[in-house]
């Protein structure tokens, strides 16, 4: 099996003392669907293989509200969200070898993993049939909480820490951690490139990268949008046709059109009105999570041999990668830089679809 350079053993799991903590300034929700207010939280501290990061920015994903505001289960409070972290090595366990401080790096939504399972040997951690340990709103291997990056600081295994090229600013870098990473997993692993037509549905967040990272891989891009409000910023940002889901004639000129449609919209939408604009052999992909099931009409996977399917993040190795990539293309996420008090503003205006494209913390105002 593939090598992920990650080490097999239960050293991650041993600190210096199971008992001591470090106390850390951030933001939490104390209850669910609460506010989130600043606080303390208490860390463990620096173990053989672990780092420090001092955060510097965290971007606000829309699954920390969900996760706030319990839209996906039972919560773990007080929650500290955020993972999208990027910052600056500022300690290192004995045993580290992987970093050093001063090392800009980024940690993404999961913080650990078995490190044995037949997944995450193959470099798939996310899909940990172990159970990988999210960064926040999760218990660790140590039985403690994990927070995540809307605080001064995080304690991570030094394997679960990714390098952040120099040439892109960490503000902007932040939400490469987990929106980058959901669109270029998709799109590297179904062939998204040169001579390919690919659409991305939904302009927002997730979808303002998945542009931007398909027309870098030398795709034909596509944005399908409920209106033509955001036509401007997405031929900026790389789209060669932009087209509107309220009209119906949309469905009709770009049937068959598509190798692969990526949904990055988590609300209910017609999957099967979808199903129908992918060629033969084409795939439609959903990496949006709708709080209920969808239904799709099994004819219109029948009638081209089309595909559904489903992607979570990436790996550390795919996660290193797109940021490599990102590194060598420029790319990174159009942001709205925010202090830490205005956190429930920004959640509020994420739920009314009123930013471009993200919200990124700074987190020197903790």
């Amino acid at each position: 099996m593939t090598n992920t350079g990650i080490t097999n053993d239960t050293h991650a799991d041993t600190h210096t003392d199971a008992n001591a903590t470090r106390t850390i300034a951030a933001y939490a929700a104390l209850t669910a669907k609460s506010p989130l207010q600043k606080t303390t939280v208490e860390r463990r501290t620096v173990g053989e293989h672990d780092i420090v990061i001092d955060v510097r920015f965290s971007g606000i994903c829309h699954s920390d509200i969900h996760q706030v505001n319990e839209d996906w289960g039972t919560g773990i409070f007080p929650m500290v969200p955020g993972h999208e972290i990027a910052g600056v090595v500022s300690e290192v366990g004995p045993g580290v070898t992987k970093w050093k401080a001063g090392d800009r790096v980024g940690v993404g939504c999961f913080v650990d993993s078995c490190r044995t399972c037949d997944n995450c040997r193959a470099g798939q951690e996310q899909y940990c049939t172990g159970g990988a340990t999210f960064t926040y709103n999760a218990i660790g291997r140590d039985g403690r909480p994990t927070y995540g990056g809307y605080a001064k600081e995080v304690v991570v295994d030094e394997n679960y820490a990714l390098r952040i090229p120099d040439n892109l600013p960490l503000d902007a870098a932040a939400p490469l951690l987990c929106a980058g990473i959901t669109l270029y997993s998709p799109l590297t692993h179904w062939g998204a490139g040169p001579g390919k037509k690919v659409a991305i549905v939904g302009l927002g967040g997730l979808g303002h990268m998945g542009v931007k990272i398909a027309h870098a891989l030398g795709a034909d891009v596509t944005v399908l949008s409920q209106s033509l409000r955001k036509r401007e910023d997405g031929v900026k940002l790389g789209a060669d046709d932009y087209r509107a889901t309220s009209d119906p004639a949309t469905f009709t000129e770009l049937a068959g059109r598509f190798d692969l449609v990526v949904n990055t919209v988590s609300a209910d939408l017609d999957l099967s009105a979808y199903l129908g604009l992918l060629r033969t052999d084409g795939t439609l992909v959903q990496v949006g999570a709708p709080e209920k099931p969808v239904s799709v009409n099994a004819h219109a996977l029948l009638l081209g041999r089309r595909s559904l399917a489903g992607s979570m993040i990436g790996g550390l190795r795919a996660t290193q990668d797109m940021l490599d990539f990102c590194g060598e293309h420029g790319i990174t996420a159009e942001i709205e830089l925010i202090r830490a008090d205005q956190i429930n503003e920004a959640y509020e205006r994420v739920l009314a679809s009123d930013v471009r494209y993200r919200f990124v913390i700074d987190a020197a105002t903790i």
